[in-house]
């Protein structure tokens, strides 16, 4: 096997253990035995669990054999597989975000937060960011196709500000394979059983610069493969709904054809898709959108889904594998036939119902690999992959990545940004946190608009306080007069109102009140304390301190100074005043002393406010003038 990294640049490599590699003699899971899969960072791997059972035993039955295996593990335990507790694979690695089955729910969905916001916060918060997923039946190489993926957004960019036509000739392995620790990328191995479960996010995002110029963050999701035998159609359906709300970009990975079940697959979000069209529809939604805004322009028109793109893998129809025109129409005309009129009712709501809920529906069609991929020996190497395959898998890399159809993530026609993504994931986890059972479309509305609505207030707070502290937050000095400042309040209060009213623009009207409602609350007590923060960079504030104990020395001296001038001397009277005024004066005058070397850096702050007092007053005085 060799160690030499191909032209990727990716480092820090995860230790993945090299599994047996398995194959089967059927020809039609000859693709199958190319599906590349990570190792789950939870140690309840389905496909370790006979092994470990039969060890377990022959460590009961042969005390010396228990004897030796505890010392080979000692030796040995810096190559433990990692674990969601000792794990801290958090770059140029596969993280698993969402994962599945716990002591109490085999099917219960586990939203893992703190991986996802390991990632997150590696993009800029005010990135437009978007989600390529890829879903499909266990073992028809999704992560195959992820790795590929992985290849082509770290190739070297031509002059012309493109991947070079040649990236792929420049790897010696695809990585993910045997040797991750050389190659790392989504783990992948032979044979018939399934390694990945739950939802798993490529821990790095990547930069892509779009056709128009503009640039998004780019993150890819790997998801557990489908229909196998010991995954229920609930827990399949829910995977594949989690995948589809997350992603902006959906590829369905199918196997040589499109179908019937694979629609009936998509079928399943046709009444989610019909509920979000009816309520954009509602005349009370309407009247919190801006027609001017381009985020939210024509968004009531919009389908709830963004991109989904069917990849037939191994396809062996085309007619002419060297005529890309000739492929292209094959392509569209295959997708054409298979949503094309049926005579069937429910064949034909499906096919409409998929068509509704999707902004865009394609088709690209790989050929088959090569034979020599699906040999038990292969390692990843490039060069065994068959050259129509390279050809139309970099087509595709371009297609997806390089062109128009990549658009950020979006709800209700509102692009997201890196710091709102996040809220929508955690609700849509926690919809499916019991996999047993699909939510029902109004739950996943009412869930899509109680996360919207979050953002919409951590947006409209962020908003506020981001140019409060501009004018008069914790880094400014000066002393705003408090007509101002509560006239400034006014109007960022009314713009992050706004915001928010951009933002929190579907769901019921009620739950829209109580999230503004909620914005007045944070904003007015965050106000407050804003206004606490100016008082105390008034000049005239604290100087009761000093005011009250100096007009008592001085009313003591001049009532003094009186006494001594017009009292006689024989009189005890006037000299028992004059001794009290006397005494007055000293503790006056000793407070002032012991206030002002005890304070004296405090001292001198407050004669410069004074000064400033003095400015304000007399620039007062000019103004009336």
């Amino acid at each position: 096997m060799s160690d030499t990294t191909d032209s990727i640049g990716i480092s820090d490599a995860v230790l993945i253990e090299q599994e047996d590699a398995l194959t089967s003699d059927d020809d039609d899971m000859a693709m199958a035995s190319t599906e590349v899969e990570h190792i789950p960072v939870t140690p309840e791997r389905d496909d370790e669990q006979d092994e470990e059972q039969e060890q377990e035993q022959e460590l009961k039955d042969d005390p010396t054999a228990a004897a030796t295996a505890a010392a080979a593990a000692a030796e040995n335990v810096t190559a433990a597989k990692p674990t969601v507790e000792n794990t801290a694979c958090y770059k140029n690695c596969a993280v698993q975000i969402v994962s599945i089955g716990t002591e109490e729910d085999a099917y219960a969905f586990a939203f893992h937060e703190e991986a996802l916001t390991s990632i997150l916060d590696k993009i800029p918060k005010e990135d437009l960011v978007a989600v390529v997923s890829v879903v499909g039946a266990f073992r028809t190489g999704k992560s195959f196709l992820l790795n590929w993926f992985l290849r082509y957004l770290n190739a070297d960019i031509g002059e012309d500000g493109v991947v070079e036509k040649d990236w792929y000739t420049k790897l010696n392995k695809v990585g993910g394979g045997p040797g991750g620790e050389v190659n790392p990328g989504f783990h992948w191995r032979g044979g018939s059983e399934r390694n990945t479960t739950g939802i798993w996010m490529w821990s790095e995002p990547f930069q892509r610069i779009r056709p128009d110029g503009s640039t998004i963050s780019l993150l890819l999701v790997d998801t557990q493969g489908m229909f196998d035998h010991e995954t229920t159609m609930a827990l399949t359906a829910a995977i594949f709904g989690l995948s589809t709300l997350l992603s902006s970009y959906q590829i369905y990975n199918v196997d040589k054809r499109i179908q019937e079940d694979n629609l009936q697959q998509l079928a399943l979000f046709s009444e989610y898709g019909r509920m979000a069209l009816d309520k954009d529809k509602q005349d009370g939604l309407d009247k919190n959108i801006s027609e001017n805004d381009e985020n939210v322009k024509d968004m009531h028109v919009r389908p709830p889904f963004q991109k989904l793109d069917f990849l037939v893998r191994d396809w062996q129809n085309y007619e002419d594998e060297e005529d890309e025109e000739l492929m292209d129409k094959e392509m569209k005309e295959y997708l054409q036939s298979v949503f094309k009129e049926r005579d069937a009712k429910d064949l034909q709501e499906t096919r409409q119902h998929i068509s509704e809920s999707f902004e865009q529906v394609s088709c690209f069609m790989l050929t088959h690999p090569g034979f020599a991929v699906t040999k038990k020996k292969y390692e990843g190497s490039v060069k065994a992959v068959d050259d129509t395959f390279l050809t139309l898998l970099d087509r595709y890399c371009r297609k997806v990545f390089d062109s128009k159809d990549l658009e950020p993530k979006q709800i209700h026609g509102r692009f997201l940004k890196s710091s709102e993504l996040g809220a929508f994931i955690k609700a849509y986890a926690l919809l499916f946190k019991s996999g047993a059972t699909f939510p029902e479309a109004g739950t996943m509305l009412d869930a899509t608009a109680a996360a919207n609505n979050t953002v919409a207030i951590s947006s409209s707070v962020e908003k506020y306080v981001t140019m409060m502290d501009e004018y008069v937050g914790p880094d400014i000095s000066a002393f705003r007069n408090e007509d101002e400042l509560h006239e400034y309040h006014g109007r960022i209060l009314e713009r992050s109102l706004k915001e928010f009213s951009k933002i929190a623009n579907f769901g019921s009207t009620r739950s829209i009140e109580m999230a503004r409602e909620k914005v007045l609350i944070d904003v007015n007590q965050r106000f407050y304390t804003y206004e606490k923060l100016n008082q105390s960079r008034n000049p005239l504030s604290g100087f009761e301190t000093f005011i009250v104990p100096s007009i008592i020395a001085v009313l003591s001296y001049i009532l003094r100074s009186i006494s001594d001038m017009t009292c006689s001397s024989w009189s005890q009277t006037c000299k028992a005043g004059s001794d009290a005024l006397s005494h007055i004066l000293a503790v006056a005058c000793i407070f002032l002393g012991i206030v002002y070397f005890t304070k004296a850096k405090h001292m001198n702050e407050k004669i410069s406010k004074a000064y400033n007092a003095l400015k304000i007053m007399f620039g007062d005085t000019e103004k009336k003038k």
